[in-house]
C-alpha cells in the first residue's frame, strides 16, 4: 500500500522499531505542518492510507473528496472531532483506531504543575542570564502540599492526578458527570457541591473532560473570575473547553494568578507573539501529553498493526465497520 503520515513535526516515526513493520510497504512522511490544503493534497494524493498522528490532521468530506484512492485512515489512539466519521463511510474509506494510556498526560499535567507552583521557569531563566535566586519580582513559589487540587472529570487521566493530588498530601475535589462524581466518592475522594465551588475552592484546577458538543466552549469568563487570585489553572486536555478569549481575560484580571497549558485552540502555535505564550503568567507546552517514547510505541505500534491487518483483507478495530459492506457492495 501507499501511505502517508502526516504531522510528525519531529520527525520520530521512522525511528521507532514499530516503523519497520511497514517495510514492504511504499511509505512518506510528513514531517512539516501543511497549512495550505492544496498543497496537502498534492501530497496525500497517491494514498492509499493516512496515518493520523492524534488530532493534528483534520479530516473532512471536502478534503476525501480529494483523494480517491484514499481507502483506510489509521489512527493513533481514539478518533476525536477532528475525523468527519459519516464523511468517510460515504466515501467507502475505512477508519481504524487505537487505544491510549493514560500515564504520560497525567504526568505531564503534574510536572507543569510543580513547575507552575515553583516557578521553575522563571529561575530557570534567571539563573542562565546570571542571577541567583531572583526573578524581577518578590513572588515565591509554593508547595503543593496542604493545597486543594480540583479535578475536573475522573476519568482515566483524572483519576491519576487525584491520585497524584492524595500523595503529595493535597486535598482533592472532583467534579464532572455523575458518573465521575459517583466513582470518585467510592474511590474516598471529596466531591465539590458545585461547579462554582470547584473554581472558587481550588489552589490549583485541572481540567480533564472530554471535548464534545456539549463539552466545547464550556468554560467561561465567570467561572475562571471565581478563582482564586494565586489560583493555578491546567490544561492538557482540549483548549476548546474553554471560551474564546476567556482565560486570556481571565488572567489580565488576576483570577487565576497563573495557567499552565499543554493545549491551544489553533495548533500548531508558530507564532511567538501569540498572547497566551507572551502572557508572563502563563507555562506553554507544545502540546506535549503523549509524545514520549512509550506513548509513541503504543500509538504507532497499534496504528500499524491496524493498517497491516487491512491491507491483508483482515480489517480491524474499525470505528465504522459498516463502510465494509458499502464497499463490498
Amino acid at each position: 500500500m501507499r501511505i502517508l503520515i502526516a504531522d510528525d513535526y519531529q520527525d520520530t516515526v521512522r525511528q521507532l522499531p514499530c516503523f519497520q513493520r511497514l517495510q514492504a510497504h511504499s511509505v512518506d512522511v510528513l514531517t512539516a505542518p501543511l497549512h495550505d490544503r492544496a498543497a496537502f493534497v498534492e501530497r496525500a494524493a497517491p494514498a492509499e492510507a493516512l496515518v493520523l498522528i492524534r488530532e493534528r490532521t483534520h479530516i473532512d468530506a471536502a478534503l476525501l473528496a480529494q483523494l480517491p484512492n484514499l481507502r483506510l485512515i489509521s489512527q493513533t489512539g481514539k478518533i476525536g472531532a477532528h475525523i468527519d466519521l459519516a464523511a468517510c463511510t460515504t466515501h467507502g474509506i475505512a477508519v481504524s483506531e487505537g487505544a491510549g494510556s493514560p500515564i504520560a498526560p497525567a504526568e505531564l499535567t503534574w510536572a507543569l504543575m510543580m513547575a507552575a507552583s515553583r516557578r521553575l521557569p522563571a529561575y530557570h531563566d534567571a539563573l542562565h542570564a546570571g542571577h541567583w535566586q531572583a526573578t524581577g519580582d518578590a513572588h515565591l513559589g509554593r508547595s503543593l502540599h496542604g493545597l486543594t487540587l480540583g479535578v475536573w472529570s475522573y476519568g482515566k487521566i483524572g483519576r491519576r492526578v487525584a491520585a497524584y493530588g492524595r500523595a503529595f498530601g493535597m486535598r482533592v475535589l472532583i467534579w464532572g458527570g455523575e458518573s465521575s462524581c459517583t466513582q470518585a466518592r467510592a474511590d474516598g475522594f471529596e466531591v465539590a457541591t458545585s461547579r462554582a465551588s470547584l473554581f472558587a475552592d481550588s489552589d490549583v484546577l485541572s481540567l480533564h473532560r472530554r471535548l464534545v458538543a456539549a463539552t466545547r466552549h464550556q468554560i467561561v469568563l465567570d467561572d475562571l473570575l471565581r478563582m482564586k487570585p494565586d489560583a493555578l489553572l491546567v490544561n492538557t486536555s482540549r483548549a476548546e473547553l474553554l471560551a474564546p478569549g476567556a482565560l486570556l481575560a481571565a488572567l489580565d484580571a488576576g483570577r487565576p494568578g497563573q495557567a499552565a497549558l499543554d493545549v491551544f485552540e489553533h495548533e500548531p502555535v508558530l507564532d511567538p507573539q501569540y498572547p497566551l505564550l507572551r502572557h508572563p503568567r502563563v507555562l506553554a507546552t507544545p502540546h506535549l501529553g503523549y509524545v514520549e517514547q512509550a506513548s509513541y510505541a503504543l500509538y504507532f505500534g497499534t496504528a500499524f498493526d491496524n493498517l497491516l491487518a487491512f491491507a491483508a483483507g483482515a480489517p480491524q478495530c474499525l470505528a465504522n465497520p459498516e463502510v465494509l459492506a458499502t464497499s463490498s457492495g
